[in-house]
């Protein structure tokens, strides 16, 4: 029985669909995939540790994957060789940074049980497959991300010249293909990203997915499944190869998907399916988020660079008296002045914290003169301390004993580690490379 997909935080750009739940009780969804079955669709995402995090990164990032991770097979790094690529001078601040960050992910409501969190710099498999990638890889394609020449430009007082900021897109490659990443939750901005990943994974299965044997090996697959799947592949492939029917891609995708196959036959058919070679690694798809309606207290984007963010865990008293002295409507100077709710910055808060009935009291306040800027910053102040008293009762055991942090980050690294070789050993063999000694 098929199980369709849902994902109510964002909009896949394809109509791929998961198969039905049959792990057996007790065990945690993330982690188990039938050995046989396709594996379970994932997604991967991450973060440079920046530190403690504001509203903006809850609204915009840590909100979604809270929601994800009910869905698929989760998984969220530390990107910490990430952060290096552009603050190469002050790696003091990365270690520093990385609990309280990894704190307020907890807070937000990622579960350790449910995703795997980890931190990049202790897969080293990343590194290898960062490296191997690097050697099939053209520059121009490097050259050519959008965010390339806009981060030289915008983060000048930085020397950017090195091979490691023009790589790190190969970088990002290497983090989601190495766990085989069905989907990669990303805004507009980053889509580009996702593209670059795919293209580099299409090259890399049609220069060394393609086996001397293997229409043979394609003859030996099929003979494994019966008649009606068999005509129905065939017909599927030859109507996308022939007039690029998606409909008929997806659904041998689909088919496959839901047989009982190695994990080797299931890529040798994936490729036939394509008209290429043995898919080594899995093309994953951009899954589009919103962007964050959340601004910071000054009306422009929320960041701690600009000194107007809130923190996920802001001291109660500190963020009353931040959204006290938030700037209004500049054209109510008196109390008596009739305001524009549209002009505040106060109103963007309440387009996510206020419910209707609210938000029609404030701006029928606001236009009569109703009521006072304070009057209306109250329900914005109550619902924010609502939100952040639930990240201080998740951020307390962690406050209190953050070695659990530390056997978290530890425990997840491992899992990842174990997932990542599993791509290495296909991506050793596919280049020639001798399996490890050790």
């Amino acid at each position: 029985m098929q199980k369709k997909e849902q994902n109510p935080s964002a909009q896949p750009l394809s109509n791929e669909s998961n198969t039905s739940d049959t792990r057996p009780s007790g065990v945690s969804r993330p982690f188990y995939d039938e050995p046989s079955r396709a594996p379970a669709q994932s997604v991967l995402s991450g973060m440079r540790p920046t530190g403690a995090l504001h509203l903006g990164h809850y609204h915009g990032a840590l909100a979604n994957w809270v929601k994800l991770q009910e869905q698929y097979k989760s998984y969220f790094f530390v990107a910490d060789w990430h952060a290096l690529t552009t603050h190469y001078e002050s790696p003091e601040l990365i270690q520093k940074n990385i609990r309280e960050m990894v704190i307020d992910w907890l807070a937000a409501g990622i579960d350790p049980e449910r995703s795997v969190l980890f931190v990049q710099s202790q897969v080293p498999q990343h590194a290898e497959l960062h490296l191997l990638l690097s050697m099939c890889t053209p520059l121009a394609w490097l050259e050519r991300v959008p965010s390339y020449k806009d981060q030289q430009a915008n983060l000048n007082d930085k020397d950017l010249s090195t091979y490691g900021f023009l790589g790190y897109p190969l970088l990002q490659a290497a983090d989601i293909l190495i766990y085989s990443a069905s989907w990669v939750p990303v805004g507009d901005d980053q889509v580009p990203h996702v593209e670059l990943t795919r293209e580099v994974a299409r090259r890399f299965n049609h220069l060394f997915g393609r086996e001397p044997d293997f229409d043979q090996r394609i003859g030996q697959c099929l003979k494994k499944l019966q008649a009606t799947e068999i005509d129905m592949l065939k017909k599927s492939r030859a109507a996308w190869l022939e007039s690029g029917d998606t409909n008929a891609r997806d659904s041998a995708r689909q088919l496959l998907r839901n047989l009982v196959l190695s994990p080797a036959d299931r890529q040798r058919l994936s490729g036939w399916i394509e008209g290429a070679g043995r898919q080594l690694l899995q093309e994953p798809q951009p899954l589009l988020t919103e962007a964050s309606r959340l601004p910071g207290l000054d009306g422009r984007k929320m960041s701690k660079s600009y000194g107007n963010s809130i923190a996920m865990r802001d001291d109660p008293v500190h963020l009353e008296a931040k959204i006290r002295k938030m700037p209004t409507d500049p054209a109510r100077v008196r109390r008596s002045d009739p305001g524009n709710p549209d002009q505040c910055p106060v109103w963007d808060l309440h387009k996510v914290y206020s419910d209707e009935s609210i938000r029609s009291w404030v701006r029928e306040g606001c236009n009569r003169a109703a009521i006072g800027c304070i009057d209306c910053k109250k329900p914005v102040i109550d619902a924010v301390q609502r939100e952040q008293s639930l990240f201080y009762q998740r951020a307390e055991p962690f406050l209190q004993h953050p070695d659990r942090v530390d056997d978290i980050l530890r425990e997840g690294s491992k899992l990842a580690a174990t997932a990542a070789e599993q791509t290495m050993v296909q991506v050793r063999e596919a280049m020639g490379l001798s399996p490890r000694w050790f």
